[in-house]
């Protein structure tokens, strides 16, 4: 399976200032925003802003979020990304078809379509085998909107659960790498984020997209195995080097599927 993303901290590509620092948190990527923390004056400064990012660190590896296709800007920004090898993803907003998935993947990039809408969700089953996908996410805030859900409420929340389950359905059937949820906007909120971290990942996520830093450890540390299931995960796995078969545990009867989630689990560490 492809490896896992769990942090993704976005960083609007009209600050330049905040570029080595996003770089220099613990996020597993970074993307910088060319669409919606950047006003449609600073647009193609945001590009040029990047570029010179990357002749004075040509070290750095960054992913970026284009305009949406049916921007002014999408091709440039789409350009851009196929010029600098630096950028090693394509993030994608506001997807909704295979034809504009498959134009970000000609950039030679990986590609993170964003499914923010009912026409991307109706389209995951064309958009998700696109070759050259690293993998899914899903943008709440802007689903929400577009089907006009009552903020908050359990209607609301049912609603977004159902897309998400698409998305992650998607992803695993399109063998891709677990996908990533949307933001987490209550940037003060610890208890809210952990519990929204940990929902999603209970529903196959493999994190979040973030949009500032303090976030980034709080979902690493949510997603990191506790002791007492590592310390479970090793002895199923010791038991099995002894067994030839099923065999028990604690009560419990352990076969080849929770053998592969004790392999799974020490694997988060291991990564």
């Amino acid at each position: 399976m492809p490896t896992t993303t769990r942090s993704a901290l976005f960083v609007p590509g009209s600050r330049p200032e905040r570029f080595a620092k996003a770089l220099a948190s613990s996020a597993d990527a970074v993307i910088v925003d060319f669409e919606d923390a950047v006003e449609e004056a600073l647009k193609a400064q945001a590009r040029e802003h990047l570029a010179v990012f990357f002749g004075e660190r040509p070290e750095a590896r960054l992913w970026v979020r284009v305009n949406a296709a049916d921007h002014p800007q999408h091709a440039e920004d789409l350009a851009f990304c196929k010029r600098h090898r630096q950028v090693t993803a394509v993030v994608l907003p506001k997807a909704e078809n295979r034809a504009q998935a498959s134009t970000a993947a000609n950039t030679g990039k990986a590609v993170v379509p964003i499914i923010e809408s009912a026409r991307g969700l109706l389209h995951l089953s064309e958009i998700a085998p696109v070759p050259g996908l690293l993998t899914l996410a899903f943008g709440g805030i802007d689903f929400a909107l577009d089907l006009d859900l009552n903020d908050g409420t359990p209607s609301a929340h049912f609603a977004l659960d159902q897309a998400r389950l698409q998305v992650v359905l998607h992803a695993r059937a399109a063998g891709l790498a677990p996908p990533l949820d949307g933001v987490f906007p209550a940037i003060a909120d610890d208890r809210g984020l952990r519990a929204a971290i940990n929902h999603a990942h209970d529903m196959g996520f493999a994190g979040a997209l973030c949009v500032h830093p303090r976030q980034v450890p709080l979902i690493h540390g949510e997603l990191t195995p506790s002791a007492d299931q590592l310390e479970w995960a090793q002895r199923v796995v010791d038991g099995a080097a002894g067994s030839p078969g099923a065999f028990q545990l604690d009560g419990q009867m352990i076969d080849a599927p929770v053998l592969a989630r004790a392999h799974r689990l020490l694997g988060k560490i291991a990564n």
